[in-house]
């Protein structure tokens, strides 16, 4: 039962925004309206209360999604130099397929398909959207596919992991341990281009990553970030700008509640995302939101 329930990303020009994942990545509007001031406070961001979103599905029909909510331009806010939310990463059937599509696409194809030495299960190409979001498309190789990892049900599938930029990754780690009950996974010291490009290091230096699992499925990366990284920049009150808040699905909503230093008390909440369940808002230890929704 992979957690990922949903990303969601700031934007400035929202129906042009959609209308790229529509068109490009299939996704299908689900659900649209305005941010109400109980569930911007729940952020802890007033200011994005009133604020237009819409919800958009994956062409598999997975219960995995898209929340793109209207907030300010940040000029400076650069990708993958900040702390917090880096990318959200998404299953594809084939990635030079994906490739193809994203050249002509209205995307910036910033990591070109490449596959990662002593990582052979995926096949992994990144693009970068027109608000500076970080979108990973990866191909599962393994048949069947590698343990904690989907099978894509369509050639660009769901969302099955976001990536989070750390400034302390093992303490981050052990915050999500102890607060949301999540294992640790595997720990991989590789050459990570993103990471590289962004800050003007060597191709060839490594950097150390691990992932956070829930009942053997991965769904969180975290990435140890160089000490030039910064917390992340927004208009006051606002989201952050790219990829602002994850939300996770948790079948030990209870146990979880009954220590957990919520940003705001919890309601019950509808829609696509939250099917009637009771949802809260938690900031890990760099400040980025995870949001916390009861299976009903």
């Amino acid at each position: 039962m992979n957690l990922l329930r949903a990303a969601t990303l700031t934007t400035s020009h929202l129906a042009a925004t959609v209308q790229r994942y529509v068109d490009w990545l299939d996704y299908t509007p689900v659900e649209q309206g305005v941010v109400s001031p109980d569930l911007a406070a729940s952020w802890g961001a007033p200011a994005s209360a009133g604020r237009a979103f819409q919800v958009l599905r994956p062409a598999s029909g997975a219960d995995a999604y898209l929340r793109f909510v209207e907030g300010p331009f940040v000029p400076d806010y650069t990708p993958l130099r900040h702390f917090g939310w880096a990318a959200v990463e998404i299953c594809n059937q084939d990635t030079l397929a994906v490739n193809a599509r994203m050249e002509r696409s209205p995307f910036d194809i910033i990591g070109p398909p490449k596959r990662i030495p002593g990582v052979d299960a995926i096949f992994p190409m990144q693009i970068m959207g027109g608000d500076g979001e970080i979108v990973y498309l990866t191909q599962i190789q393994s048949d069947p596919p590698a343990p904690g990892l989907p099978q894509a049900q369509s050639l660009i599938d769901r969302i099955f992991i976001l990536v989070l930029a750390c400034s302390d990754m093992q303490a981050t780690a052990r915050w999500f341990g102890e607060t949301l009950r999540l294992d640790r996974g595997q720990d991989w010291t590789i050459e990570y281009s993103m990471i590289a490009n962004a800050f003007g290091l060597p191709l060839s230096q490594h950097h150390t990553i691990t992932v956070m699992t829930h009942g053997g499925d991965t769904f969180l990366e975290l990435d140890q970030y160089p000490a030039a990284a910064t917390p992340r920049p927004a208009a006051p009150g606002a989201l952050p700008p790219g990829c602002a808040i994850c939300t996770l699905f948790h079948p030990e909503w209870d146990a979880i509640a009954r220590t957990a230093d919520w940003i705001a008390p919890p309601q019950r909440r509808s829609g696509p995302v939250y099917q009637g369940g009771r949802v809260g808002t938690l900031r890990d230890p760099d400040g980025a939101l995870i949001e916390i929704v009861e299976v009903v």
